[in-house]
């Protein structure tokens, strides 16, 4: 490898920290920006729909292609800079005299495009050289959740004094940084996918299993991140409570990546995604039922379960994929076992809190109860996978 192999776990943990700083960024703010330019909350729901859309087929193509071509590193550079670019037409493109609404909806399919793969290629590099290299992907992968939390701050911060759309210039350097990290990192083996395609990491048996895996325990996060926000606000608690409650998940997230590799070495993926999928019975049963704070308080811990343990599981499993499938199997389970699923979810979430509020939450447990017996399956799995010992 051109670098030392001591500075290669720092690399990877720049990447990681550059892009999610631009999620941290985004995700909050994007819809402000989009109603600065004149949407309407319905047209703003359509054009990030449609990013979240085109997301979704154009990940596992990207992923294709870097299998194909034997150099996922190459194409996550091209992909993040590109980023760069699409992301700042958000600030720019109503301005030229264009129809705003039409000229956001191709921004939108543009950015989604280029960006989709940067997550996933970035996870398949991360863990191919973790297995060369011996270091702990967990760990490396903490920073991307730590960069999250204080870039949303930041941004709040800059949005207050300079507007929405400091967000989008602030976006744009997230992704340059992570287009240089990237050109300096180790490469992935090269290999070639063969005439399979996507077909390959299908047969897989342990493949199989881990998609609906996450489909279910990540997909029952979609009331949470929907409208638990909605919710505590009802039921009177303030928006800083609020603001910590949700810090509070992820902080928990982040001490499970940086100190859990005893614990996932212990359990291995099919322990991780039941612990994720026990946790989410109880997680999802106490909001559910209360809206007390300390209630509330103790029900956040379990993020580092159901989120960051089922992640842990899923990236045990698909480090086992031969790298000739990586970054194909990466972008398909973030497509079909975490993007489509959520998406969906998402979608059913709106009419199941306007009948329930938080009782809706039964099913977020409901849904994690279903997974327990596909976390049970999943040994079998791995022992049946092609050279498994």
């Amino acid at each position: 490898m051109s670098l030392p192999d001591r500075a290669v776990p720092a690399r990877f943990a720049l990447l990681f920290a550059a892009q999610f700083a631009a999620v941290g960024v985004l995700m909050p703010f994007l819809p402000a920006v989009l109603a600065g330019h004149g949407l309407t909350p319905g047209q703003i729901a359509v054009v990030l729909a449609t990013g979240s859309a085109v997301r979704l087929l154009a990940a596992p193509a990207v992923g294709r292609g870097a299998d194909g071509l034997g150099d996922a590193r190459t194409i996550l550079v091209l992909a993040a800079a590109l980023a760069t670019g699409t992301i700042t037409g958000f600030a720019w493109a109503p301005g030229l005299g264009l129809p705003a609404y039409g000229a956001l909806i191709a921004l939108a399919v543009l950015h989604a495009m280029v960006s989709a793969p940067v997550v996933p290629l970035s996870d398949a590099l991360c863990l191919g050289a973790s297995r060369s290299l011996r270091f702990d992907y967990g760990r490396v992968r903490s920073a991307g959740s730590a960069s999250y939390i204080a870039a949303a701050i930041g941004a709040g911060l800059a949005v207050q004094y300079a507007g929405p759309v400091v967000v989008i210039w602030l976006a744009a350097g997230c992704f340059l940084l992570t287009a240089l990290a990237a050109r300096g990192l180790p490469p992935l083996p090269a290999g070639g996918g063969g005439r399979r395609g996507f077909a390959a990491p299908f047969a897989d048996p342990a493949f199989r299993c881990i998609l609906p895996l996450s489909a279910l325990i990540q997909g029952s996060h979609a009331l949470y991140y929907g409208f638990s926000t909605l919710h505590w606000t009802a039921a009177g608690l303030s928006p800083a409570v609020i603001g910590l409650l949700w810090g509070e998940g992820v902080v928990m997230e982040v001490a499970l990546f940086l100190w859990g590799r005893p614990l996932a070495d212990r359990l291995g993926p099919a322990g991780l995604a039941a612990a994720a999928a026990l946790a989410g019975v109880l997680r999802w049963a106490v909001l559910a039922e209360t809206t007390w704070l300390p209630a509330l308080a103790g029900a956040q811990v379990l993020h580092a379960l159901t989120f960051g343990a089922m992640h842990l599981g899923a990236m045990r499993v698909l480090g086992g994929m031969p790298g000739s499938q990586a970054a194909t199997a990466q972008t398909l389970h973030a497509s079909l076992g975490v993007g489509l699923a959520s998406g969906l979810l998402t979608l059913g979430c709106g009419p199941l809190y306007a009948a329930f509020g938080g009782g809706g939450f039964w099913a977020m447990a409901a849904l994690c109860a279903l997974a327990l017996p596909l976390a049970l399956l999943l040994p079998g799995a791995l022992r049946r996978r092609p050279g498994a010992a």
